[in-house]
């Protein structure tokens, strides 16, 4: 009987097994983005990010993420991928496809964002929720935004302490706006995916990037550079936007509950979180410059002063831009402005 027994549970397990795996692949999503599998990108941002979602919804979701573009195309095509539910989510770099986030665009500009990653991440989220990104985000649904810890400059050979360091310099930048800084400094802004950077150092094909600390480590900058340079308290040269977005149609098929798994994996407390990792990898990456015998300079205040005039402009040549497309880029950048301070702890 009790030999019985053991052959009943046995078998009982091993259907609730059988049940437990056909539930696990219930709804299967395909995460593609453009950087490699050990990046702090995956690592400490997609996959932590997966797994939640993947709790959430009771191992009824599972998310593969396929890095360094296994999927096919090139990063600046990730965004049309997912719209054209060639794949179910992307993580991509907003500025790739110029023109197609133009409110969003003004989270990227010298002097409105500083040096908080957090604050700004936070700033987007309200903004998101509040509508002033207006549908630009069309064809698909963000889980969500972030910013990275800004652009610093880094140079081959040459330290850079005034913006007349950078005259007829050619300098790599992934965004409209980051060329915009480039040009206003008197530099040739050449624009390039980021895996692309180290051969283009190599190769002289550019003389220095305007690019965070985090990418030091997974690129190997600090083998083609020999400074690394940013402002007062860490006040950098505007940054970057990247959203981890769903094919819409996908989204809209999915049941409430399944839906809800993404929500609570994606609040506003994980926007922070993604801020947090980001100054995190950032700090890690210029300790592995510095190691390796890489000149640190942080300008002075008066230093970057002389930035901060050098690139107002930036600023009012964005809001023409915008504003002769329809969007009021004044009230946009004021309304980072607030946010931003509103949830500065600096």
């Amino acid at each position: 009987m009790v030999s019985k027994m053991i052959t009943v549970l046995s078998g009982s397990a091993a259907v609730l097994a059988l049940t437990g795996a056909a539930q696990a692949q219930e709804y299967t999503f395909k995460l593609h983005h453009f950087l490699g599998a050990q990046s702090p990108a995956q690592t400490q941002m997609l996959e932590p990010w997966a797994e939640a979602v993947e709790e959430n919804s009771g191992g009824r979701v599972e998310i593969e993420i396929y890095p360094a573009m296994t999927l096919g195309g090139r990063p600046p095509e990730l965004i049309q991928q997912v719209r054209d539910g060639v794949v179910d989510l992307v993580w991509t770099v907003n500025g790739y496809t110029p023109g197609l986030f133009p409110r969003t665009e003004v989270m990227e500009l010298p002097t409105v964002f500083k040096n908080d990653p957090v604050a700004a991440n936070l700033a987007l989220y309200d903004m998101w929720q509040d509508g002033d990104l207006g549908d630009e985000y069309r064809g698909t649904e963000p889980m969500f935004l972030h910013v990275h810890a800004g652009q610093a400059i880094h140079m081959a050979d040459e330290p850079v302490r005034m913006p007349a360091d950078l005259e007829g310099k050619n300098m790599r930048i992934p965004t409209r706006t980051g060329a915009w800084v480039i040009e206003a400094l008197g530099a040739n802004p050449t624009a390039m995916p980021v895996p692309e950077l180290p051969q283009a150092l190599q190769k002289g094909v550019v003389d220095g990037a305007f690019i965070p600390w985090e990418i030091i480590p997974p690129l190997k900058i600090q083998d083609q550079t020999e400074y690394q340079i940013e402002g007062a308290d860490e006040e950098r040269f505007g940054t970057t936007t990247f959203q981890v977005s769903m094919n819409q149609a996908k989204w809209e098929s999915l049941p409430e509950d399944i839906q809800q798994a993404f929500r609570d994996a994606s609040g506003p407390e994980w926007w922070a979180e993604v801020g947090r990792v980001w100054r995190a990898t950032d700090d890690f990456g210029i300790d592995l410059a510095t190691k390796a015998g890489n000149e640190h300079i942080v300008l002075s205040e008066e230093e970057t002063q002389a930035f901060r005039d050098a690139l107002q402009p930036v600023v009012d040549r964005w809001i023409e831009d915008v504003e002769s497309k329809g969007v009021d880029g004044a009230a946009l950048v004021e309304t980072a402005r607030e946010k931003i301070a509103e949830h500065s702890d600096r």
